[in-house]
């Protein structure tokens, strides 16, 4: 049996009365209240318009990654992959700022290495926070035996397990990536199973076959997730517009004015006009800002 974690939020076997557990539920409910998502939540939008989502890749991707990815934009009903440029300027952090200036609600980036998906990378826009998971055991839907179709309709969200205060972080971080009123109509349901800190993933139909059998088939895709770090804010970005820095000349005491003038000069030139079509992207930091890091020399955890 697991020992009791004071993150936890349920009742202390060791306390004999409730009070404690009270005020930590009662604690728990006012920074819900007043956390990043706490607006989705409160919001007198559609709720059946599923938020904005844009999904795309690590630098150089292959073909199993390009794969995945389209398994998730069927999964979250307003997902769009975009394919993710290479070069200097496509940096998460600037990627995240863009995406918060055209009302994205989350940017999904899928991590590879040894050209197979290894990690998520999950940003709440405009602000933050960002989500780092371990990803494993993908199964696709195609190798899995029977599957269902999925159809379009918008998906009813299953979280179990989710009972610490990290937990219910996270747990809202996945219910604001899926519109607040399912269309119960597709008999659709996503399940994610927090057990020992892994995330297990799984997308099923469901047919009542009686008032008391009810069916499952699974649709897919079928994942594990393991979150390794959460960031507050978005990814940051090393010296984000800072100029470069000034080219040095060996000059002599007359020459030294000319040099500064046409500095000055090139930098006006090279002035780029703003975009009065999309709101201001937002600004990444420049230092990353951890709200939680999972530390890899625990006792009984691999590196």
């Amino acid at each position: 049996m697991r020992e009791f974690d004071p993150s936890i939020l349920t009742a202390d076997p060791n306390q004999a009365g409730p009070s404690s557990s009270q005020d930590a539920l009662d604690e728990a409910a006012a920074d819900l209240a007043n956390d990043s998502f706490a607006s989705y939540f409160t919001s007198t939008d559609d709720p059946s318009l599923p938020p904005k989502i844009l999904i795309t890749t690590s630098p150089k991707a292959s073909k199993s990654t390009y794969e995945f990815c389209d398994e998730l934009v069927g999964v979250f009903p307003g997902a769009e992959f975009i394919r993710r440029k290479k070069g200097k300027g496509f940096e998460m952090g600037r990627i995240a700022g863009w995406a918060a200036g055209r009302d994205y609600k989350h940017l999904l980036v899928v991590n590879e290495d040894m050209k197979k998906p290894n990690a998520i990378t999950l940003v709440y826009l405009p602000n933050g926070p960002t989500a780092y998971f371990k990803l494993t055991s993908i199964e696709l839907t195609k190798n899995i035996f029977g599957h269902a179709r999925a159809t379009p309709h918008n998906p009813e969200l299953v979280l179990n397990g989710f009972v610490t205060r990290l937990g219910h972080a996270v747990g809202r971080m996945f219910q604001t990536m899926f519109p607040p009123l399912p269309e119960f109509q597709g008999r659709q349901v996503v399940t994610l199973h927090n057990q020992r800190d892994f995330l297990f993933f799984r997308r099923h139909r469901y047919a009542f076959r009686s008032t008391e059998k009810v069916a499952l088939q699974e649709i897919g895709p079928r994942f594990t997730l393991k979150l390794r770090s959460l960031r507050k804010g978005l990814p940051a970005v090393l010296n984000y517009g800072e100029a470069p820095k000034p080219l040095e000349f060996d000059v002599g005491p007359f020459e030294e004015t000319e040099v500064k003038a046409g500095q000055g000069s090139a930098t006006n030139d090279d002035a780029e006009p703003n975009d009065a079509k999309h709101r201001a992207p937002v600004v990444p930091p420049k230092t990353d800002d951890y709200l939680w890091q999972w530390k890899a020399t625990r006792i009984g955890d691999e590196p």
